[in-house]
């Protein structure tokens, strides 16, 4: 596997592992206000991170300079949105943390663009 590809794994199990104990702590808590949060977590912790290093193992002249940028991106995206999103929903929807959840989510566009010219470049690559 590339090393690319286990860094993206590597940030989806940190992902969900923190998605896991924190549904357990919603659930015994009681409390659902940063259920959003928590599966955008898991949406693009787990589900998209996992798929991206999915695809650039099994694309092996993917280009590995776009992949960890890729990772770069995505994990920033990660690690902005989902504290701005949680703030944002834990304070009542506090508009100060709007600028960060918009950057959070830049990000991620932002990273999935990069990962879509990865696989259209996959797809018309000359074979």
């Amino acid at each position: 596997m590339p090393r690319v590809s286990a860094a993206f794994f590597s940030v989806g199990v940190l992902a969900v592992l923190t998605g896991m104990l924190w549904g357990m702590h919603m659930g015994a808590s009681h409390d659902m206000v940063t259920a959003p949060a928590h599966a955008h977590l898991n949406l693009l912790g787990w589900v998209t991170m996992g798929l991206y290093g999915t695809f650039y193992a099994l694309a092996p002249n993917a280009s590995r300079m776009m992949a960890w940028i890729n990772w770069a991106v995505s994990t920033l995206s990660l690690i902005v949105m989902i504290p701005a999103l949680t703030m944002f929903l834990s304070h009542g929807n506090d508009p100060q943390w709007v600028p960060y959840m918009s950057t959070g989510e830049g990000l991620a566009v932002l990273g999935m663009l990069i990962f879509a010219v990865s696989v259209f470049r996959e797809l018309f690559r000359a074979r």
